[in-house]
């Protein structure tokens, strides 16, 4: 993903409303049963590590759990690879929360309160790096393995997740996720209807807002056609659902004719370098002939056959033996040395 790509992308995830339906939908437990989802609060979460450099892929927010804050740590891991030390990271960032907790005294009883680690990764490549931090730990000895560190996040794997059919999508992020990953003009175009119907509260305004900027920029990075610059002066897409069903299907038309167009340009130019050096290998091959015969006599139809299968480094090779060796065999032992 792009910088701006990735920066849009955090920007959802600070609209309640989207975490809340993460958090509803994909996090795990039973803990949903008593969560106040009215309760959502964004908290600031750009905390200094030990390098000094703050980190702009983390979100923390907290809710209200009966008569207790649930703390959520939401990572956004926007890399193509997944990173088998993410564990770590993640050890590391949830010390650094919980030392910000202590100093603001955030505490439940005297305790930091419960923290729940998500990380949303959004990349192709299946995610097999480990969730417990303990696996990046080389076996200690049976008396040290308590003092083993652990540690569990709980992985959102947006390519392998079971989404519910473009048209009937139950939420926005849901709707996020179907198009990030959509293949066809068509799964975007329902996907970008069932938002609308979705995002209908005057509430959700800028939410709306947020959606039509980022499609515009997944449009422009999906689709390669000039038309695409239509969409510019359109302030909200989710409500130009005629334009998008008679355009978008004709902007990846016209991508994907480019492309063949270019595909059909490249195998020409191929077909001909491949053409003439092929006939430039026979021509040599012709030459080489006639000379064999002028020196050994006809050739037999081994030796012909060999010729015209000859690639340009045995007809050279072959070339200079015949003004030094005495036998036709002789010439063709050249290119084995």
């Amino acid at each position: 993903m792009s910088s701006t790509h990735d920066s849009d992308y955090k920007l959802f995830f600070a609209h309640p409303e989207m975490v809340r339906d993460l958090l509803r939908d994909w996090a795990p437990g039973d803990w949903i049963k008593e969560a106040d989802f009215s309760t959502l609060e964004h908290v600031n979460g750009s905390y200094v590590s030990e390098d000094q450099k703050q980190r702009h892929s983390d979100m923390v927010w907290r809710l209200r759990l009966k008569d207790r804050w649930l703390w959520v740590y939401l990572l956004l891991e926007f890399q193509s690879e997944p990173d088998p030390w993410m564990a770590l990271r993640m050890l590391v960032y949830l010390g650094l929360l919980s030392q910000d907790l202590i100093k603001r005294g955030d505490l439940a009883a005297g305790k930091l309160p419960p923290i729940l680690p998500l990380v949303l990764y959004n990349g192709l490549p299946e995610w097999k790096a480990p969730t417990e931090v303990s696996e990046l730990f080389a076996e200690s000895p049976p008396s040290l393995a308590a003092y083993r560190p652990k540690l569990s996040y709980h992985l959102i794997d947006e390519a392998r997740l079971k989404l519910h059919p473009a048209d009937t999508v139950r939420s926005a992020v849901e709707a996020l996720f179907r198009l990030e990953h959509g293949r066809t003009p068509d799964d975007l175009r329902r996907v970008i209807q069932a938002l609308d119907a979705l995002l209908r509260d005057p509430g959700q305004t800028e939410l709306r807002r947020s959606f039509t900027r980022w499609i515009k920029r997944l449009l422009r990075r999906k689709v390669k056609s000039p038309n695409i610059r239509e969409i510019e002066h359109i302030n909200d897409l989710l409500e130009a659902d005629t334009m998008l069903a008679e355009r978008i299907e004709s902007w990846f038309d016209e991508a994907t004719q480019k492309g063949l167009q270019k595909g059909l340009q490249q195998g020409i130019q191929q077909g001909m370098q491949q053409g003439i050096q092929q006939g430039m290998l026979k021509g040599q091959a012709n030459i080489l002939s006639k000379q064999l015969k002028l020196r050994f006599g006809d050739l037999p139809p081994e030796v012909v056959e060999r010729l015209s299968r000859a690639t340009q480094d045995e007809l050279d090779a072959w070339g200079e033996a015949i003004l030094s060796v005495p036998t036709l065999s002789a010439v063709f032992e050249a290119s084995r040395h």
